[in-house]
């Protein structure tokens, strides 16, 4: 793989900086501090400044931030990571990758535990449903993938994604105010326009389960997108005028993560359909048109299973169980 995951010694530079940002710190307290040379804090100054971290050198002094960044660094995460919280507990980041979710479904159990975190910056190859790709613009969204050890079995795969994209739902919540809808199977919507979408991949058995990896992306700070997604795709800062903590979306999506997979485990399926159900308005009555992979057809949503398939009837009266496909309101 031609891409590294980011040295935990960088990871820690960038630590010391934010822990001490009201000062300037000098280069061998740093070095000190990291474990490296002078001469390599200096090359990961000028890295972290291509990043777009604002740090100033003061001559024969050091260096200080000159503004907090908003970078997904491990060591900024986990203090805020309880110590009973699984997901997030162990995180592996990238500046730059082609695919999270590739990375992830190379690990072994043994290397990724349960409730491991890949993030990245940015990613060159950033997959969705369906072959297509995501946008992965840098710095500017929330790119990563978790790694989830379920005791359930295959057919539990569609309940997983709906969990995901609930817990996407209540973090945007959460963390900016902003009350996003939820369209089935896997995408999180404001104003009508994709925010977020989920890619859930597997390595299973016939009866089990052995690796679900949670492909999540969010746009956060994008500030325009590509012409070929502009009236489909938008961003947390594009709909709430603001820009937001990439790091408190973050925390949020873990913690809300946590909550429902736990919920799911403990209470089964039904809580979770249950929950999903009542914050989209795409379960019930929207009249649709559906995609599979063989047709293509319009009906009108008619709620969940407890599967996690959609119930749709028809235009022409039949009534089916929608377990893979997309949909679009029809307005």
């Amino acid at each position: 793989m031609p891409f590294a995951p980011t040295d935990h010694r960088l990871d820690r530079l960038i630590y010391v900086l934010v822990k001490n940002a009201t000062v300037v710190v000098p280069g061998p307290k740093i070095a000190s501090e990291v474990g490296v040379s002078r001469a390599t804090v200096w090359t990961w100054i000028e890295r972290l400044r291509e990043a777009g971290v604002r740090i100033r050198g003061h001559a024969r002094r050091g260096y200080q931030l000159a503004a907090l960044p908003d970078v997904l660094a491990p060591s900024l995460i986990r203090p805020h990571v309880p110590p009973q919280q699984q997901i997030g507990r162990k995180i592996i980041h990238y500046f730059c990758v082609g695919s999270t979710n590739d990375v992830a479904l190379e690990l072994s159990p043994r290397d990724a535990p349960h409730g491991t975190l890949i993030l990245a910056e940015e990613q060159t190859a950033g997959r969705g449903r369906m072959g297509r790709t995501w946008h992965s613009e840098r710095f500017s969204g929330i790119y990563s993938s978790i790694i989830l050890r379920p005791p359930l079995s295959p057919a539990a795969a569609p309940i997983l994604t709906l969990m995901a994209g609930l817990a996407v739902r209540e973090a945007v919540w959460a963390s900016t105010g902003l009350s996003a809808d939820i369209r089935w199977p896997n995408d999180v919507l404001l104003n009508g326009r994709k925010v977020s979408g989920i890619l859930t991949e597997m390595r299973a058995e016939m009866d089990r389960l052995h690796t679900v990896v949670l492909g999540i992306g969010i746009n956060v700070n994008h500030v325009r997108m590509p012409a070929e997604l502009k009236g489909i795709a938008s961003s947390l800062a594009l709909e709430g005028g603001q820009r937001y903590s990439r790091l408190q979306v973050l925390l949020a999506l873990l913690r809300e993560l946590e909550q429902h997979y736990r919920l799911l485990i403990e209470g089964g399926s039904s809580v979770i359909v249950e929950r999903w159900m009542a914050r989209s308005s795409y379960a019930q009555g929207k009249h649709l048109r559906v995609r599979t992979a063989t047709s293509e057809y319009m009906a009108t949503s008619a709620g969940l299973d407890l599967s996690g398939a959609l119930r749709v009837r028809r235009d022409d009266g039949q009534e089916e169980l929608l377990v893979a496909g997309e949909v679009v309101e029809i307005k």
